[in-house]
C-alpha cells in the first residue's frame, strides 16, 4: 500500500502544479519582479519542481533544494538536462546534521521537519485527513553553507511546512529577496520569521495570497503592518508566501 500511496502522492502533486493551464506562465511573472537573468536562486523545499521550473525559464541559475526521497529522484529526473539546475537532496535548518522527516506519503506537500508543526496542525480543519505515515532521517544543511558552496543567491525561496523559522536562523546574510510560506493559523511563525529577518537588514514586506501569483499590495510594508493584514478577515482564507526585500520592488 505504501507504494501506490507514494505514487499517488506524487501524481496529485504533479496534477496539482502542472496541470493547471497558465500556471507557468504566472509563476514566471511574478518571480520575474525579484530575479533577473543569471541570477542564482536557492528552491528550498523545491518538492516537484514547478517553482525550480519557472525560475530556470526566467534565466536564473537554480540551486533545488528537497529532502525527500521520492521527490529528489523526482527532481534528478526532470532537470537532468539542465545546465542551470542543480538538485541537491537535503533539508535546510539552523545547523547541519542529520534530522527525522516525517513523511506524508498521500500528501507529500505537507511533509515536514518541525514535529510542533505538525501536531498544531491536528486540530486544523485545513489539514483534516492529513496522515503522516512514517518518519525518515535526511542530512540537513545551513543557508550559510550553501552560501558557502554555491555563492550568494539574489532570491531565497523556503516552502518547508513550519522549518521557515528554523531555515531563517540558519542565514546570516543580508540576501536581496527571500520569501517563505504562511499559513492563517500559524502567524507566530510568520512573526518569527520576519523578526529573524529584521535582525539581518531593513526588510520591507508583501505577500502573495494562495496560488494567485500576484502579489497582494502595491507597496512594501512594515513587519508589523504586514502581520495586521494577515491576521485580517479576509487574509485568513488560505495560506500564501510572503516576500521580504531590502529594497521596494517596482
Amino acid at each position: 500500500m505504501s507504494v501506490l500511496d507514494r505514487t499517488l502522492g506524487i501524481a496529485r502533486s504533479l496534477a496539482i502544479y502542472y496541470g493547471i493551464p497558465g500556471r507557468q506562465r504566472r509563476l514566471r511573472r511574478l518571480y520575474g519582479q525579484f530575479v533577473s537573468r543569471g541570477d542564482l536562486v536557492f528552491d528550498i523545499g523545491a518538492h516537484v519542481g514547478n517553482r525550480t521550473r519557472a525560475l530556470a525559464a526566467l534565466g536564473c541559475r537554480v540551486v533545488s533544494l528537497e529532502p525527500q526521497p521520492d521527490c529528489a529522484r523526482l527532481l534528478r529526473a526532470m532537470f537532468a538536462r539542465s545546465a542551470d539546475v542543480t538538485v541537491v537532496e537535503v533539508a535546510v535548518g539552523s545547523a547541519p546534521g542529520r534530522a527525522d522527516l516525517a513523511l506524508s506519503y498521500r500528501t507529500p506537500t505537507v511533509t515536514t521537519l518541525s514535529p510542533s508543526w505538525r501536531a498544531a496542525r491536528r486540530t486544523d480543519e485545513d489539514f483534516a485527513g492529513i496522515k503522516w505515515n512514517r518518519t525518515v532521517e535526511v542530512a540537513v544543511t545551513t543557508v550559510d553553507a550553501l552560501i558557502e558552496r554555491f555563492g550568494m543567491p539574489a532570491f531565497v525561496k523556503i516552502d518547508v511546512e513550519g522549518a521557515e523559522p528554523d531555515t531563517l536562523a540558519g542565514l546570516s546574510h543580508r540576501v536581496p529577496v527571500v520569501s517563505f510560506e504562511y499559513l492563517p493559523k500559524a502567524l507566530d511563525l510568520t512573526a518569527a520569521c520576519t523578526r529573524r529577518l529584521l535582525e539581518l537588514g531593513d526588510y520591507r514586506f508583501t505577500w502573495s495570497p494562495g496560488e494567485s501569483f500576484r502579489l497582494a499590495t502595491a507597496a512594501c510594508l512594515t513587519a508589523s503592518e504586514l502581520i495586521t493584514r494577515l491576521a485580517a478577515p479576509g487574509a485568513q482564507r488560505r495560506s500564501g508566501d510572503v516576500y521580504a526585500v531590502l529594497k521596494p520592488f517596482a
